[in-house]
């Protein structure tokens, strides 16, 4: 397909021999076809020949279709009229007018002889038949009453033109209108700035896939991998084409236009009466398809890390929650669905391992988050505020990781030791970690004997 674009067939009614008396100053031009020798008589004489093929009209490729009217002018003038009909004024059946419209637009600028003889024989043989009982085939009839008489032309026709009037024959029953377009967005979740193939499928009256048919797409909210906005694709074998496109906005659309057999061919009429009539569209009409999508921002992730204040070091096992800016509500992951645990609160991350990190990806983007600390790990809860949790926030962009670090203070244990008898007694405090093991209490409980003793000892000889 895809042939008919700027030259597209003009169906005409027009005298098929070339030995028609026309006025002298008419000027025809004979396009693309064959000459049959002898031609069909009519009028009460014989005719050496006639032309089954196309002319030239006003720089477009014409049909004929009316038999033996005049051929048309190379500058005919045309005005509008109304649907095509036989010579006999009957309306076409809806099987030849589509049949009609199709070979029109798929070979309406054809510049093979044969498929142009064809088209010609085609075209008379429908819209020029004999009618039951009437004599139309009287040689003796007039040209406003003569029939097309096929099986003398197609006897007379080149062996190729013969099998190109079967296979056009057999192309318009299979691929007549009307046609039917579809375009079909990708299955999986589109992102902004990520290419989706997208499908156009173009399928006849029988719902069979046509090929070669030209489409033109229009984007919106989208583009191309250059970033253009428009791109033109030809269907394939199984009557589809695909594109990569790419979101830029969260709703893209496409849509399609193609060129379409019209469901009826219009004419329009010579102002000389006896000249033939022409279709300026060759049947085609344009036929539309549209879809969307929804598209939104690549994922992201953030990565929390716990750590010492002083050390440095990591702290695994502690409990933080995942949430808005707020510190209140939870977190969205990518499908807009809110991060909670089995409480309905905000969900709930871990820290682990030597380095204290926890990960969550799948998140919505662009997205401002908070990590929370539910409670302090062991050794730490001196600093801890129940009030004013430790915390940190920052926003999530689309396919980035975002890196949080919350640290801890360590507990001070502080340690009194009397510094003099008299008072006031002096205090020395030790910034320590909190000992727990049984060494560690031993050592500190023999301490208290030996000072215990001591005093002991001080004050019996004082009283002495």
């Amino acid at each position: 397909m895809g042939r008919t674009r700027a030259l597209l067939a003009v169906l005409a009614a027009c005298l098929l021999s070339v030995l028609t008396a026309v006025p002298a100053a008419a000027a025809y031009q004979e396009q693309t076809g064959h000459l049959v020798t002898p031609g069909q008589p009519y009028g009460g004489k014989s005719r050496s020949g006639d032309w089954l093929g196309s002319y030239l009209v006003n720089g477009k490729q014409v049909f004929c279709v009316q038999f033996e009217y005049k051929a048309p002018d190379t500058d005919e003038q045309y005005q509008p009229g109304d649907e095509l009909r036989t010579k006999w004024g009957d309306p076409l059946s809806p099987d030849v007018s589509a049949d009609i419209s199709y070979l029109l637009l798929r070979y309406g600028d054809t510049k093979n002889p044969d498929q142009a003889a064809a088209l010609a024989h085609l075209l008379h043989s429908w819209t020029s038949p004999p009618r039951q009982g009437h004599d139309d085939l009287n040689p003796n009839n007039d040209f406003r009453h003569i029939a097309y008489d096929a099986p003398f032309h197609l006897a007379k026709l080149p062996a190729a033109a013969q099998q190109a009037v079967r296979a056009l024959t057999a192309d318009a029953e299979a691929n007549r209108g009307p046609w039917t377009a579809e375009i079909t967005a990708p299955r999986a979740d589109q992102l902004i700035g990520t290419a989706g193939e997208w499908t156009v499928t173009v399928r006849n009256a029988k719902g069979k896939g046509m090929a070669d048919v030209p489409v033109t797409l229009q984007l919106t909210g989208a583009a191309l991998a250059d970033g253009g906005k428009k791109a033109a694709v030809t269907t394939g074998d199984d009557g589809t084409a695909t594109v990569k496109i790419t979101p830029t906005a969260a709703d893209p659309q496409v849509t399609a236009t193609l060129s379409a057999p019209a469901d009826k061919p219009y004419v329009q009429a010579p102002v000389d009466v006896d000249t033939q009539r022409v279709v300026s569209t060759g049947g085609e009409k344009e036929l539309t398809a549209k879809a969307g999508a929804k598209a939104s921002t690549k994922p992201g992730s953030v990565q929390v890390t716990k750590l010492d204040a002083q050390s440095g070091k990591g702290i695994s096992g502690v409990a933080l929650r995942l949430t808005a800016k707020d510190h209140t509500a939870p977190a969205k992951d990518q499908d807009g669905k809110p991060l909670t645990g089995p409480d309905g609160k905000p969900a709930v991350l871990t820290t682990e391992g030597d380095e204290g990190k926890v990960t969550v990806g799948n998140l919505r983007t662009p997205q401002e988050i908070c990590v929370v600390e539910v409670s302090p790990p062991d050794g730490y809860d001196q600093a801890f505020d129940p009030a004013n949790p430790p915390s940190a926030c920052g926003t999530v962009q689309p396919g980035e990781t975002l890196a949080l670090a919350i640290s801890n203070v360590p507990n001070q244990v502080p340690t009194a030791i009397p510094a003099g008898a008299d008072p006031p007694t002096a205090v020395l405090h030790a910034s320590t970690t909190v000992v727990t093991s049984p060494l560690g209490v031993a050592t500190l409980g023999g301490l208290a004997l030996f000072g215990a003793g001591l005093v002991g000892f001080l004050a019996r000889r004082r009283f002495r």
